[in-house]
C-alpha cells in the first residue's frame, strides 16, 4: 500500500512530516551574503583601480637602493632635493676635484655646419690647437696653458638654469662598428645622447664629423682586458694586466689618436683590467693628465675605477644602469623607468647602452616625453658639474 495521507490511518503519520526550505530561498541568501561581503571589501580596501588592467614590471632591486614604489611614479620634485649650486649637489661617483667647466668652443658663424636636429649649434669637428699636441701616432688631447681641458672645450652646451629638474645622461657605445647601426643612431637618437666610438671602425673621421654636426658629445671606447682574454679579445692594442705600465700607456696613446673632439674615454670590456688597481692607476692618471674624463660602463661589479680615480684626481663617472643587458623591448623600457627613479633620488643618473636597433628605438621613443615628466636629458660631461665643490 502506498504510504500517502489518503492511505494512512487517521491521525497517524502526521508527526513524520519533514520541514523543507525552498531551494530558491537558499540561493537568495547566498547571493545576498556575497553582495554584502563585496560591498564591505570595496569600502574597507583602498583599491580605486580594482578591476582595471595593470602591468607589473620586475626591477633589479639591488641596483637602486633606497627607491620606493612612489619613486617610480611621475611625481613632482621635492623642493631642496635638487639645486644648481654645485656645493649642494648630490654625488654620483665623479670626483670633487674635477676642475672648472669652460664654455665649449663653437664653430664661427658661416662655417657651413648645419644645426643639430634639436636646434643646438653644431659642435667643432677639428681639434682645437690649444688643447692638442702631436704624438707618435697622431693628434693627442692635452690641457691648455690656461688650464682648460678637452673635457671643457668639446662639451655640448646644456641648460644649467632650470632648478628642480633631475637630469639623465645616456651613453650609447659601439658606434662605427656597424655602418647601419651608426647611421641609425645618428638618425634617430636625440642630440643630447652621448655617443661612444669604437677605435676600430671604418671612416672614423667621417662619422665623427657627422656626429659633432648633429650636436652629439663624444667618448672614445678603450679596450681593456677581460677575465676570459684571449678567448674574448676586445681587439688590437687592448690594455693588458701583464704588460709593463709604459707599454699600456703607449697603446693608450695609439687609441687616443683614433678620433678627436671627444670629452673622455669609456671602457670596452675590461673586467680583469679594472679589477687590478696597479694596472689601472697609471692609465687613469694619464687620462686625467690629458684633461679627459673616465667613465666606467658599470658592467663589472669588481671594478676599482672609483677608488683609483679618486687617488689620481681623474674626473670620473660610473653608469648607474646598463640599459640593454637583456636586449628586449620590455626589459629596456623597464630599465629606463628604473633610471628615472635613480635620477629623481640622486639628482643625476647615467645609463649605458649598446648601439643595437632595439636599444636605439626604445631610447629615442623614451626621450620624446622625458621633459613632460619633469626630467632633462643632458650630455655625459654634465655629470662633472654635479661633482665640483
Amino acid at each position: 500500500m502506498a504510504g500517502d495521507d489518503l492511505n494512512s490511518p487517521l491521525g497517524l503519520g502526521i508527526g513524520e512530516r519533514r520541514f523543507r526550505i525552498p531551494l530558491g530561498l537558499i540561493g537568495i541568501v547566498i547571493i545576498t551574503a556575497l553582495v554584502l561581503t563585496l560591498g564591505v571589501w570595496i569600502v574597507v580596501v583602498d583599491a580605486p583601480y580594482g578591476g582595471e588592467p595593470s602591468a607589473v614590471v620586475a626591477l633589479n632591486k639591488t641596483s637602486v637602493q633606497g627607491v620606493s614604489a612612489r619613486d617610480m611614479e611621475v611625481v613632482g620634485i621635492q623642493p631642496g632635493v635638487l639645486t644648481n649650486d654645485p656645493s649642494q649637489m648630490p654625488q654620483t661617483g665623479a670626483q670633487s676635484n674635477s676642475g672648472p667647466r669652460f664654455k665649449p668652443v663653437l664653430p664661427p658663424e658661416g662655417a657651413g655646419l648645419r644645426p643639430a636636429n634639436d636646434g643646438t649649434p653644431s659642435l667643432t669637428t677639428d681639434p682645437d690647437p690649444r688643447i692638442a699636441e702631436q704624438g707618435r701616432y697622431g693628434t693627442l688631447p692635452r690641457i691648455a696653458d690656461n688650464g682648460a681641458r678637452p673635457l671643457d672645450f668639446y662639451a655640448r652646451p646644456f641648460d644649467t638654469e632650470t632648478i628642480g629638474v633631475a637630469r639623465i645622461a645616456i651613453v650609447v657605445g659601439g658606434l662605427t662598428l656597424s655602418e647601419a647601426g651608426t647611421n641609425l643612431a645618428l638618425t634617430r637618437l636625440p642630440s643630447a645622447v652621448t655617443l661612444a666610438f669604437a677605435p676600430y671602425g671604418d671612416n672614423l673621421k667621417d662619422w665623427e664629423v657627422r656626429a659633432r654636426q648633429e650636436g652629439h658629445e663624444l667618448l672614445l671606447q678603450v679596450p681593456l682586458e677581460p677575465f676570459d682574454y684571449p678567448d674574448n679579445d676586445p681587439g688590437p692594442h687592448t690594455l693588458l694586466v701583464d704588460l709593463a705600465h709604459q707599454q699600456n700607456i703607449d697603446r693608450l696613446h695609439w687609441l687616443l689618436t683614433r678620433i678627436t673632439n671627444y670629452v673622455g674615454v669609456v671602457n670596452q670590456m675590461g673586467s680583469r683590467f679594472t679589477a687590478t688597481p696597479d694596472s689601472l692607476q697609471p692609465v687613469l692618471a694619464e687620462i686625467g693628465r690629458r684633461g679627459l674624463l673616465y667613465m666606467d660602463d658599470g658592467s663589472s661589479s669588481r671594478s676599482t675605477a672609483p677608488s683609483v680615480a679618486n687617488t689620481t684626481g681623474t674626473p670620473f663617472l660610473r653608469a648607474d644602469l646598463q640599459l640593454d643587458r637583456n636586449p628586449s623591448r620590455d626589459d629596456i623600457d623597464a630599465r629606463l623607468l628604473e633610471l628615472e627613479a635613480v635620477a629623481r633620488t640622486k639628482g643625476f643618473a647615467v645609463g649605458y647602452a649598446s648601439a643595437l636597433p632595439v636599444s636605439i628605438d626604445r631610447i629615442s621613443e623614451w626621450a620624446k616625453s622625458l621633459e613632460a615628466r619633469g626630467l632633462q636629458l643632458v650630455p655625459i660631461s654634465a655629470g662633472v658639474l654635479y661633482n665640483n665643490s
